[in-house]
């Protein structure tokens, strides 16, 4: 229904001088989409008000709101273009004035919990990128035809978006930072198996993949369907209880907010801010979480600071939210979390203390080797490490994940791929592409955690140079004689 919108909205943006890329496409979609919900929201509301007989305070003021200046309507519904601001105005009226007023609501929120408060935290992280007016006039009339009113149109909307995510994913060198892909973020989930009671976090989450499939998994569960069935306090919790994040990058974080209101979770628990430099060796029980799904930057470097808030000290990111997840877990809490394969080898010191306190003071109960591939842009290999928190591991099962193709933009993974992979996981079965290790049978000098697949043969071993020049030189012999042969019939 809103496909041919967005692909209008994409001609639209891609005439604008200020946006050159898919990541500014996503960026002013993401505050012009915020701005029509929220309009929809407080419609929505005022009008339950006048039902109820209540009063209905809106949060946005009369000449702000989406109505009064994007899309002011005469008596019969079409757009009233006298009132409707176009042109330099338009531009004048947005930056001077619009974007202001809503960075103020920061200030003025009553705690971070609120949508006040995320109003002020978007709109003081993003910066209007319309040059003209009139393109803008011609967005914000293609935007007001999209409605936020049922749940088959947010989740439309919402596959519309994650599209768009996906393709600013891919656009550029880090695609992973912005795309996980959902197949596996929702094997992640199965295997977790969230509850409504719950609390579920990811402290590096990007456009909020991990949060956004964790809450269709809880809303609709694990076939999709069984949404009747949650209760109208079970849907609060699941709303304002249950699912947690942060994010460090402006942009990300803007795009989780709108990603988890397009399924649904009308103020967001994302914080923004950076998760490393606030980590807090003392947490309380009531910051701790029950579950932790995330894929966290990896080559990244912090500072020394940083660092210094961490008992094992490295400046790789991946290893520092390693650590962040183990301590914010509940005891007992469950973790699937996306690291480079090479953290399963290496030697450094960072590398080998964190297998130890892994495998110590968790149950590392599996770890699945992703194929290359997996994610678009990135150019790394992954594995997932699946853990619980507070009893030391006894046992490792590996799946090594084979889809039987090379994966790539036009064959990525999909869900059919990582169903043998749930289906065996949940019983720990051996075959031809999973199998186990025991604890004791890892070096505890190294605790060197390498996929090596008994059950595929090795192969051949490199052969010595001398081999190598005699069989170059036979074949040089083979290809001379050859060439004589041909010489002495073209001869004849």
């Amino acid at each position: 229904m809103f496909e041919q919108t967005f692909k209008n909205l994409d001609d639209v943006l891609r005439k604008e001088a200020g946006c050159s890329s898919e990541l500014d496409y996503t960026e002013q979609t993401s505050w012009l989409l915020f701005l029509k919900y929220l309009d929809d929201l407080e419609d929505e509301r005022s009008q339950e008000a006048v039902l109820t007989g209540d009063s209905y305070g809106f949060i946005l003021d009369e000449p702000y709101r989406w109505s009064s200046w994007a899309a002011p309507k005469k008596a019969d519904g079409t757009l009233d273009h006298d009132a409707a601001l176009t042109g330099p105005d338009l531009i004048e009226f947005v930056s001077g004035d619009l974007f202001p007023y809503l960075k103020g609501f920061k200030g003025r929120a009553e705690s971070p919990d609120t949508i006040e408060y995320k109003i002020g935290e978007i709109f003081g992280e993003i910066t209007n990128k319309f040059a003209s007016g009139y393109s803008l006039r011609d967005a914000l009339d293609l935007i007001d035809g999209l409605q936020f009113r049922s749940q088959k149109e947010k989740h439309e909307l919402s596959d519309l978006y994650e599209s768009r995510i996906k393709s600013m994913g891919n656009a550029g060198r880090n695609g992973g930072e912005y795309y996980t892909p959902r197949p596996l973020i929702r094997a992640m989930v199965r295997v977790m198996q969230p509850k409504i009671g719950e609390r579920v976090y990811d402290g590096a989450c990007g456009s909020a993949g991990f949060l956004c499939e964790a809450h269709d998994y809880l809303r609709y569960g694990p076939d999709g369907k069984s949404g009747d069935k949650l209760t109208a306090t079970q849907l609060e919790t699941l709303q304002t209880k249950t699912l947690y994040g942060r994010e460090k990058k402006s942009l990300a974080y803007v795009i989780a907010i709108m990603n988890l209101i397009l399924h649904g979770v009308e103020a967001p628990n994302i914080i923004h801010g950076n998760t490393l430099a606030d980590h807090d060796q003392d947490v309380q029980g009531k910051d701790r979480y029950d579950i932790t799904l995330a894929n966290p930057p990896y080559g990244g470097k912090e500072r020394k600071e940083v660092q210094q808030n961490f008992p094992i000290k490295t400046g790789e990111t991946a290893f520092l939210f390693l650590q962040h997840f183990i301590r914010y877990l509940r005891a007992g809490g469950r973790a699937a979390v996306v690291i480079k394969n090479t953290f399963l080898s290496n030697s450094d010191n960072a590398s080998v203390g964190l297998r130890k306190e892994l495998l110590e003071n968790c149950n590392l109960h599996t770890v699945l080797d992703c194929p290359g591939g997996t994610f678009q842009g990135a150019g790394v290999k992954t594995v997932v490490l699946f853990f619980e928190k507070g009893a030391p591991t006894r046992k490792v099962w590996f799946y090594q994940l084979d889809p039987g193709r090379n994966l790539g933009k036009t064959n990525p993974l999909n869900d059919d791929d990582l169903a043998d992979f749930v289906e065996k996981q949940a019983t720990f079965a051996d075959s031809d592409q999973s199998w186990s290790v025991d604890v004791g049978d890892i070096d505890e000098k190294t605790w060197d955690l390498s996929v090596k697949n008994p059950n595929v043969e090795e192969e051949a071993p490199l052969r010595a140079p001398d081999e190598i020049i005699a069989e170059i030189r036979a074949l040089d012999a083979e290809s001379e004689g050859i060439l004589e042969g041909i010489e002495e019939l073209v001869g004849k």
